[in-house]
């Protein structure tokens, strides 16, 4: 994941329904529409997310210290709105070779096929990446996403019970999902 896939990097899709977008790494100057995207987030997705999503200095922060061989997001466009945020996180370490994946849609978005298109080009720019896996967490709870992931290459891995605590205490099991991307070399 380097600077060149910020600058050569485009895919234009086009969704059952008709709708046309593009899809591009952040640059800078999103900001303004990415805080849009994550401002009209709706009261029940502030509760599934780790951070706090309606803190716009902490949207602002990540088009500030954009750094595409750590952090690759990829955004959703139309008409200059942005609809989807996807990101590959790649970890250090001995764990260089993986990247977690996360991914918001806005609400009118959502079910319409966009968040495949997205984690398909994720999983595209992974391998050029030469990254090995991928890792995912979804609520057992959203079985339309597991099975989203599950079309695209990730397999369930396990389920942590009551590993998840909503701000009111309530506790929802996570799915751990995985993509192997390179087979390795050599296998017994």
């Amino acid at each position: 994941m380097s600077q060149v896939i910020k600058d050569t990097f485009r895919k234009l899709v086009t969704l059952e329904d008709g709708a046309r977008l593009l899809l591009r790494p952040l640059i800078p100057e999103d900001v303004d529409p990415l805080v849009q995207l994550y401002a009209a987030m709706q009261t029940e997705d502030l509760l599934w997310v780790r951070q706090k999503f309606n803190d716009l200095d902490l949207i602002r922060s990540w088009a500030d210290g954009l750094d595409y061989s750590r952090v690759l997001p990829l955004l959703a466009i139309i008409d200059k709105r942005i609809v989807g945020d996807a990101t590959l996180q790649r970890r250090s370490g001995p764990y260089h070779h993986l990247a977690d994946v996360r991914i918001f849609l806005a609400k009118d978005f959502r079910g319409r096929g966009l968040g495949t298109e997205m984690l398909c080009t994720l999983i595209e720019m992974a391998r050029k990446a030469g990254l090995h896996w991928l890792y995912a967490e979804v609520f057992a709870c959203q079985p339309k996403v597991i099975r989203a992931f599950e079309s695209v290459g990730f397999k369930q891995k396990c389920v942590f019970e009551n590993f998840f605590m909503m701000p009111d205490g309530q506790t929802e099991d996570v799915v751990i999902m995985l993509a192997q991307l390179l087979k390795p070399n050599g296998e017994f």
